[in-house]
C-alpha cells in the first residue's frame, strides 16, 4: 500500500468517525458538512427491505434527520469493522456500528435503544477532501430495555 492509499483510508476512516461524533455532540451542521452539495441519503429501518424507508437528496434535506437526535437525552455511536476499496477519487465502503440512543421519560423511567446498523457508502473526494456522496443507513434489529442510571 502506498503513502497515498494509506492517507485516503485514513481520511475516510476518519469520516465515518466524524458522523458518530457530531451525531454524539448534537453538531448537525458539522455532520451535515460531511456529506456533498447533491448528496443522497437512505434509511431502511428493516434492513432486508428493497425499498427505502426515508430516502432524502442534498445537503440541506439531512437538517431534520440529524436535529431529531434531541429527542433522545444521550447518544453514543459506536464504530465497529468497516471496509473500503478504492478508485481515484472515488470509493465505496460498509461500516458496522451499534447506535445507542437514551431517553428518559417524563416520569424519570430510562429506557435504552440500540440499532445495530450497517452503513453502505460511497464516498468522493472533493477538494482535497473524502466526503459521503451517498450513505445507506441500514437498520439490522433493534433492542430496547429498561436502563438504569
Amino acid at each position: 500500500m502506498d503513502s497515498t492509499e494509506a492517507a485516503d483510508r485514513l481520511a475516510i476512516r476518519e469520516l465515518v468517525d466524524a458522523y458518530a461524533h457530531c451525531a454524539d455532540r448534537r453538531e448537525a451542521k458539522g455532520q451535515m458538512a460531511l456529506f456533498t452539495e447533491d448528496t443522497r441519503f437512505l434509511v431502511f429501518m428493516d434492513a432486508n427491505s428493497p425499498q427505502p424507508t426515508q430516502e432524502l437528496h442534498g445537503r440541506e434535506s439531512l437538517a431534520p434527520v440529524f436535529d431529531n437526535l434531541n429527542i433522545y437525552a444521550a447518544t453514543m455511536h459506536f464504530n465497529g469493522q468497516s471496509t473500503v476499496v478504492l478508485d481515484g477519487d472515488g470509493a465505496r465502503g460498509e461500516s458496522y456500528c451499534l447506535a445507542h440512543h437514551l431517553s428518559i421519560g417524563e416520569d424519570g423511567q430510562r429506557t435504552m435503544m440500540v440499532a445495530s446498523i450497517r452503513y453502505l457508502d460511497e464516498f468522493v473526494k472533493q477538494d482535497g477532501q473524502w466526503l459521503f456522496a451517498e450513505r445507506r443507513l441500514m437498520v439490522n434489529w433493534t433492542e430496547t430495555r429498561p436502563s438504569t442510571p
